[in-house]
């Protein structure tokens, strides 16, 4: 054991990013349990974890090739006791990313230590974005198009500040609203001036056949 800081890990593997700007990037991922949303198409059995001390989680991410890491759930930032995790990672030389629904901004600690934040903000839960808890500056929006979600993307690119916006297609029952999704992005880049145009971000990973 590691000291008494224990966290609960649904699992760690290497593969390629598949959304958003670092689509490509060879990355340990560190998926952690536990969420505050609970999104009816989301992919990821976040019920289900082991609890694994500081020490063991740095051995099973250091035992992969990748120097990049990315922290990813359920929700990673609702996890207690994260600094020291991310403290020990930036002294081993990772490269952090983070991605979050962004209903809780990191404390400034933490932030400190990750190099990219990611915010997938949900629709369904517009009520939980309140000014003084969500995060307010990423380095990327990502919001994925599950229902009608126009004026909730107008929202929350007013309210987080970001050089890129994207929308990703909604993946359930082995489909995917790539159409409507599409749709979208002609709809919403109207409101927008030259350069600073909504981008479509796919699950490529999953089309690759990848983790």
């Amino acid at each position: 054991m590691d000291g008494t800081q224990t966290y609960p890990v649904v699992e760690i593997f290497e593969s390629l990013q598949g959304e958003g700007s670092n689509t490509g990037l060879e990355a340990v991922f560190l998926r952690l349990g536990g969420c505050n949303l609970d999104c009816p198409w989301c992919d990821t059995d976040w019920r289900r974890w082991e609890r694994l001390d500081l020490g063991e989680v740095v051995r099973r991410v250091t035992a992969h090739r990748a120097r990049a890491l990315i922290l990813t759930g359920g929700e990673p930032l609702a996890c207690a006791g994260l600094g020291p995790l991310l403290a020990r990672l930036k002294g081993l030389g990772y490269w952090i990313a983070a991605e979050t629904n962004g209903v809780l901004a990191p404390p400034e600690e933490w932030r400190r230590q990750i190099d990219f934040l990611a915010v997938s903000p949900k629709a369904r839960y517009a009520g939980r974005y309140d000014e003084a808890r969500m995060v307010r500056q990423a380095d990327e929006v990502r919001v994925v198009v599950d229902g009608d979600v126009a004026d909730f993307c107008r929202d929350m690119r007013r309210r987080i500040a970001a050089p890129r916006y994207f929308l990703s297609p909604c993946a359930r029952g082995g489909g995917a609203n790539v159409a409507e999704t599409m749709r979208l992005l002609g709809v919403l880049n109207r409101d927008v001036p030259p350069g600073g145009n909504w981008l479509l971000s796919v699950q490529a990973h999953k089309l690759a056949g990848l983790p």
